[in-house]
């Protein structure tokens, strides 16, 4: 039996879970995931699947030291990895209006795994510190300062796989990693970033993970006064808006097909099609404006599942980004994995 450190990552339909030696948190000694959460064939509830994790860790009867955990909004004030304690479960809980489809998953995840491991220190990773170093004037909303003073503002996420992405490209070209560099983090949740000097500048979400690019099921950039609209003039209730543009918007309210983007690229639907197109059509938009914000693009990383696998939507993406000039062009696996197990030796 020897020291480990625990990773997890608590999803919206998933948990992935891995465990790193202590002297080596390059690539876990093992990895898991439960997935389709809630879906026909899967576990129903992130609990059940809890149990399904914690069962695995104990049949494995490594000593686990510590434990990290991938916590998706931070808010204005969790800027950097903390140690959890009961004060940072309450401060996280009061974020998950700003990220209901992550954030409850996240602290259930916390909630059992400090239930289980009570006397083990847990450390909380979030998405958003990476983007916290943005200037001012890309964390802004055209909005009175005391909104802007009260959390209304630009927050930006994924930042654990960008924070990934970055230290790769630091260890195999410093000099390119310094450049001007956009990472596109593109999956069933997809966002763009923006870096220069290996410090996040701009990013295409902002106050929620609902914002940018289209998704899986969200709507991506909206026009603030269509949820006016259907409020105000359709009658509908706040919480039923919320669900369509979170679960039924994106790659499936376009399509009425499917959320994932194999199925749409396989289909012969001219909905799926159209979405395929939208989905190609709105990066290449969103990557126009990461490319205002630096000036230029010196280097473009593609991650994420669709950003990795989809090799003919990537292809388009970069025909239609020639107008940009000379990009060197990546492709990356990105591990948040390693980068929670970092924080968590270092603060553990």
């Amino acid at each position: 039996m020897s020291d480990h450190l625990l990773t997890l990552n608590a999803g919206s339909s998933s948990i992935k879970y891995a465990l790193f030696a202590r002297g080596d948190l390059a690539a876990p000694t093992f990895a898991g995931q439960v997935e389709g959460i809630g879906l026909p064939g899967g576990v129903p509830t992130h609990d059940d699947a809890m149990i399904r994790v914690l069962a695995e860790l104990r049949a494995r009867q490594e000593r686990i030291v510590a434990i990290g955990h991938r916590i998706v909004h931070g808010g204005a004030d969790l800027v950097s990895p903390v140690l959890i304690d009961d004060a940072v479960v309450a401060q996280m809980s009061a974020l998950i209006p700003l990220a209901p489809l992550h954030q409850p998953h996240n602290i259930a995840g916390v909630r059992a795994a400090r239930a289980a491991f009570a006397r083990i220190p847990q450390v909380a990773c979030f998405d958003t510190a990476f983007h916290a170093v943005q200037p001012e004037l890309n964390r802004r909303f055209a909005l009175p300062q005391a909104l802007f003073d009260a959390g209304v503002r630009r927050y930006g996420f994924h930042g654990l796989s960008y924070e990934s992405i970055l230290a790769q490209l630091q260890a195999t070209d410093p000099v390119r990693a310094c450049a001007r560099v956009v990472i596109a983090h593109l999956g069933n949740g997809a966002s763009m970033c923006a870096l220069h000097e290996g410090r996040s500048i701009a990013t295409t979400m902002s106050f929620s993970p609902l914002d940018g690019l289209p998704m899986g099921t969200r709507c991506g950039r909206l026009d603030a006064a269509v949820v006016l609209h259907l409020i105000q003039q359709q009658g509908r209730d706040p919480d039923d808006v919320a669900h369509l543009l979170y679960r039924e918007s994106g790659l499936l309210g376009l399509s009425g097909l499917s959320s994932d983007m194999r199925e749409l690229e396989a289909s012969t639907a001219a909905s799926a099609a159209m979405a395929v197109d939208y989905f190609v059509e709105h990066v290449l938009r969103e990557l126009a404006g990461m490319a205002a914000a630096l000036r230029g693009i010196d280097t473009l990383v593609f991650t994420g599942g669709i950003g990795e696998h989809a090799t003919l939507l990537r292809e388009r993406i970069i025909e239609g980004a020639a107008w940009i000039g000379p990009i060197d062009v990546q492709v990356l696996h990105t591990n948040e994995e390693a980068v929670i197990a970092r924080h968590t030796a270092a603060l553990a």
